[in-house]
């Protein structure tokens, strides 16, 4: 269970008492990411979540901010996501002054040194260079390209190394003034603490800071005529394959059946594709598939690394998995993956980390938090009947799109299988 407060600025503090811990998690999530961008600005977000750890009036250089945290054993990060940026700390329950300290000095006092803005932007080239030089991630960035063809949604995080080489200080401390703001912040806690306690700490380190302007919305997507395929031929030893279909948003009420449906797919050992691409066939070292849900969006993505030669072969072996999972399912993989789901779930709340992420991400993204209790009794409720209306709903061949990195030349018989 957990306890809300929000304060006079707007500032939303979350906590969940866990007695049985020594350490406490604190994370302060921002309702901003990479789709909150334009075209000029693409990157800002991540850039700046970089410039955070780099230099503070207090702590002037990134060696005195990580030394705080890493002298008392503790883990300090932070992630930048197309709708949330995140900054966390996990330290030992003594330490949670400190570490609240660090994290309210980063988010206010941040210097935005003019030197440590060029460094660091070499580095996020090299971060971007790093991404596109892995076929694996790079395969996953034009499957986004094709799920949302000239949107931010579809654009890399970190932007491109021309829109990160154009960011100007200027660009980054106004928009920094126009979304980082206490009203479109959440800050949860979970650990050995009682709520009012981190509620007064919180309180003391963060209440001086106020909303300075209106902040401005995001583009909604709206779906439009696209290209199914998209090939960058590299000389590779393998094929990487992302085959993907529009999903649900956050907001959908059937988001948890296509979080079974995906379980059943494509999540762990025993799911259909790495029983049937892997175990059976051999085609495959690596394949399993995910979801994404977004404010007005979703995704549903398979991704394998095969060999060349055997392509066609694999991308009609995971065709026919789909296509099979728009009959109905047995009741026993129904079961096995609800207990996968739940079990999940269960082991990840015994660390305040993710017990303090699961909180913070539910409330900035969508307003309310839905407990493990409450989450559990949604998965067991859902009937076969459901999964399969579902999966006759999303997966349809026309809405296939498919992006391949490798040494691949001939792209016609491809565009060809794109059919269920």
């Amino acid at each position: 269970m957990y306890q809300k407060t929000t304060l006079d600025n707007g500032l939303r503090v979350i906590t969940t008492t866990m007695p049985h811990t020594r350490s406490v998690s604190i994370c302060i999530f921002i309702g901003v990411g990479s789709r909150y961008e334009t075209e000029a600005q693409a990157g800002v977000s991540h850039f700046i979540e970089h410039l955070f750890f780099k230099g503070t009036q207090k702590r002037p250089t990134s060696k005195e901010i990580s030394e705080a945290i890493e002298g008392v054993g503790g883990i300090l990060n932070g992630g930048t996501d197309r709708e949330l940026t995140v900054y966390w700390c996990k330290v030992a329950q003594s330490h949670f002054p400190l570490a609240l300290d660090v994290l309210a000095d980063i988010l206010l006092y941040s210097r935005f040194d003019p030197q440590e803005i060029e460094r660091e932007r070499q580095v996020i080239i090299e971060e971007i260079n790093m991404s596109k030089d892995s076929p694996s991630q790079q395969v996953n960035m034009l499957i986004d390209e094709l799920l949302w063809p000239g949107h931010p949604l579809g654009r890399d995080i970190a932007g491109s190394k021309e829109s990160v080489a154009a960011i100007t200080r200027d660009i980054m401390l106004d928009y920094q003034a126009s979304q980082y703001l206490p009203d479109n912040t959440v800050v949860t806690i979970a650990g050995n603490m009682k709520h009012q306690e981190a509620v007064t700490a919180v309180s003391q380190a963060l209440a001086n800071w106020t909303n300075q302007q209106p902040r401005p919305g995001y583009s909604i997507y709206k779906e439009q005529p696209n290209p199914r395929l998209q090939v960058e031929t590299r000389d590779t030893k393998q094929a990487h394959l992302c085959l993907a279909l529009p999903g649900l948003s956050l907001f959908h009420p059937q988001r948890y059946t296509l979080d079974l449906l995906n379980v059943i797919l494509g999540a762990g050992m025993s799911s259909r594709l790495f029983t049937e691409i892997r175990d059976k066939l051999g085609l495959a070292y690596d394949i399993h598939s995910y979801t994404e849900y977004l404010l007005d969006s979703g995704s549903v993505t398979i991704y394998a690394g095969v060999e060349p030669k055997n392509l066609p072969v694999a991308i009609k072996a995971i065709l026919k998995e789909l296509s099979q999972l728009r009959e109905k399912v047995p009741e026993a993989e129904i079961s096995k993956a609800k207990e996968l789901i739940k079990g999940r779930l269960l082991l990840s709340m015994e660390d305040t980390r993710s017990v303090a992420g699961w909180m913070g991400g539910q409330e900035v993204l969508t307003g309310r938090i839905l407990t493990v209790d409450q989450v559990t009794s949604i998965i067991d409720a859902i009937t076969a009947d459901e999964l399969k209306k579902l999966a006759q709903e999303l997966l349809l061949g026309s809405q296939l799109r498919l992006a391949v990195v490798g040494p691949i030349t001939d792209h016609k018989p491809l565009e060809e299988l794109l059919k269920l």
